[in-house]
């Protein structure tokens, strides 16, 4: 990276000039206000100087920053419970959702902690997290940088789950079962798509099949576990090709999986193409929201629009994807349909499944009303 595209943060400390790399994965700007803050500082002051945009560089006590930062998303629960008028569509609930996200995400996000060049955090009871710094980093540079706290606290948690790993029964019994998700790599925690792929019907004498946005490579040791012989697994992002190559291995699944670093299809044809895109069209706001929200729906319309001249003579391509969109008002089941015409691709069966994650049944959801009502689908499509 040049030098002088790194953002850097600036502030006034001790009478001296100081700054620091600015570091946010979410990719927010570097905040043009800063104030020093420590433990004597009041909740209600900090709030008001979040939302006006102010960073608070915290200079106290680590864990009393946990504790502001608790403060500070109560006041945003409690002035996300006023009453205001009900929408009128669900599409208009769903982006008054996606504002009160955004709006929450960029107040928490103003408690900033500076990071040392070795991914140490000087201050009284903070916790060794270089190991998850480095994990999401990669190895201290010696530059020291400001981050949210509420990111750092992130950090902890993947740090956690790719040690722990996810149990995936899709992948069969344990011990060699789990996926273990990286930093800003979506984790498979929405078993029932990876339900609908073991047991949907493989197409006659299959040996080859193409992953296209692999993640944390789980499709694709799904597919190589059903015996398909040779999987290519492919992703844009190099956090998740390594993500894959990591759980790959921990699988032994390395001489049957090949992962290249794509956009969507690697070079010739496949007889097995499946495709797991991300189900809401929409500016996703995180690394993690890439997994989930797909502006214009851009790897849905490539997948399905190049998806015929990728397929081997009599081949198929898989398109698992929720219909949650379509309850939310952000794109209709004749929309859809009409990709698959226009890609010059007929459908070959349909298998769905209700999901089972916890916010399917959670009634103080925002969106409780679209999440009942949410089906995920496997299309099975051929050439028309």
């Amino acid at each position: 990276m040049n030098p002088s595209d790194v953002a850097v943060l600036q502030w006034q400390e001790g009478g001296e000039q100081r700054q620091a790399r600015w570091r946010s994965e979410s990719g927010w700007p570097v905040p043009k206000r800063v104030q020093l803050a420590d433990d004597q500082m009041p909740a209600d002051l900090a709030y008001r100087l979040a939302c006006e945009g102010t960073a608070l560089l915290w200079r106290g006590d680590f864990q009393n920053a946990r504790q502001l930062l608790q403060a500070l998303a109560r006041r945003l629960d409690r002035a996300a419970r006023k009453p205001v008028a009900a929408p009128a569509k669900p599409s208009e609930v769903f982006y008054r959702y996606r504002q009160a996200q955004g709006r929450r995400a960029r107040v928490l996000g103003m408690l900033v902690i500076e990071v040392g060049g070795d991914h140490g955090i000087g201050l009284r009871r903070a916790p060794d997290l270089r190991a998850a710094c480095g994990e999401a980093w990669g190895p201290p540079d010696g530059q020291a940088c400001v981050v949210a706290l509420r990111e750092l606290i992130g950090l902890v948690g993947a740090h956690e789950w790719r040690k722990e790993g996810v149990e995936v029964p899709a992948l069969g019994p344990p011990p060699r079962n789990r996926i273990h998700p990286h930093y800003g790599v979506f984790s498979p925690v929405r078993g029932e798509y990876l339900d609908l792929i073991a047991r949907a019907a493989l197409p006659a004498g299959v040996s080859l099949a193409w992953d296209i946005g692999t993640g944390t490579g789980v499709i694709a040791a799904v597919l190589a576990r059903r015996g398909i012989a040779r999987v290519v697994a492919t992703d844009l992002s190099p956090r998740a090709v390594a993500c894959a190559r990591d759980n790959i291995q921990r699988l032994h699944l390395q001489d049957r999986i090949e992962l290249v670093e794509a956009d969507l299809f690697p070079a010739g044809e496949a007889p097995l193409i499946v495709c797991n895109p991300p189900w809401l069209p929409g500016k996703p706001s995180s690394m993690l929201e890439h997994a989930v929200y797909d502006p214009d729906s851009r790897m849905l319309r490539g997948f399905l629009g190049r998806l015929r001249e990728r397929l081997a003579p009599g081949g198929e391509g898989w398109l698992v994807l929720s219909d949650l969109a379509e309850h939310l008002g952000l794109r209709t089941r004749d929309e859809l349909l009409a990709l698959f015409d226009a890609g010059g691709l007929a459908v070959r069966e349909r298998l769905d499944v209700r999901p089972r994650h916890p916010k399917a049944g959670d009634t103080s959801d925002p969106l409780a009303t679209a999440r009942s009502r949410e089906i995920t689908s496997l299309w099975r499509l051929g050439a028309a």
